[in-house]
């Protein structure tokens, strides 16, 4: 997705809502910190919105509606337990850079809360784009590393991450 097409979703979901503020908290959440990020990394078609209120009312722009059949992407309404992320991060959240939101602001996860998250689901489109991020240099070995430690996992979880953070890492010595 584009930066103009998140702010497409933000600008829906001020109008149905009523508020002025989300946290993106997907992929998309890049846009934060890097506005004019390629494409290629942010394949998915939805925006992961957390609204504070009227979440249900999310759903006309959400998947299969008629938003998502007209426009091909669509706003995936969610909470903030959707994603395990390290302690700390509404602190850390970047707002989105400006544009054509209509004043709906859109707070985005720092690049490494966003990798910790992704490191922790753990699926097959997340290890690729970690794998990506640390390719692209956008997240730092020893910063990740860190947050690990500053997130509610088990220590095996934990083992299982500073092995899959150590791989993606190797893979740039190359």
């Amino acid at each position: 997705m584009k930066k103009q097409q998140v702010e497409h979703v933000l600008r829906a979901a001020g109008r149905i809502t009523g508020q002025k503020r989300f946290i993106i908290i997907g992929s998309q959440s890049l846009h934060g910190a890097h506005p004019d990020l390629a494409d290629e990394i942010l394949t998915s078609f939805e925006v992961d919105i957390v609204a504070a209120r009227n979440v249900e009312w999310l759903n006309a722009i959400g998947s299969d509606s008629p938003f998502h059949e007209s426009f091909g992407y669509f706003a995936d309404p969610v909470d903030e337990s959707t994603a395990i992320l390290p302690k700390g991060w509404k602190a850390r959240l970047i707002n989105l850079a400006s544009g054509d939101t209509e004043g709906v602001q859109g707070l985005c996860l720092e690049p490494h809360d966003l990798a910790i998250a992704k490191y922790v689901a753990g699926r097959e489109k997340d290890n690729v784009f970690t794998r990506e991020l640390v390719r692209r240099g956008i997240v730092k070995r020893d910063k990740l590393l860190l947050l690990l430690e500053h997130t509610p996992l088990s220590e095996e979880q934990r083992e299982r991450i500073r092995t899959r953070i150590d791989h993606d890492f190797s893979l740039v010595r190359k």
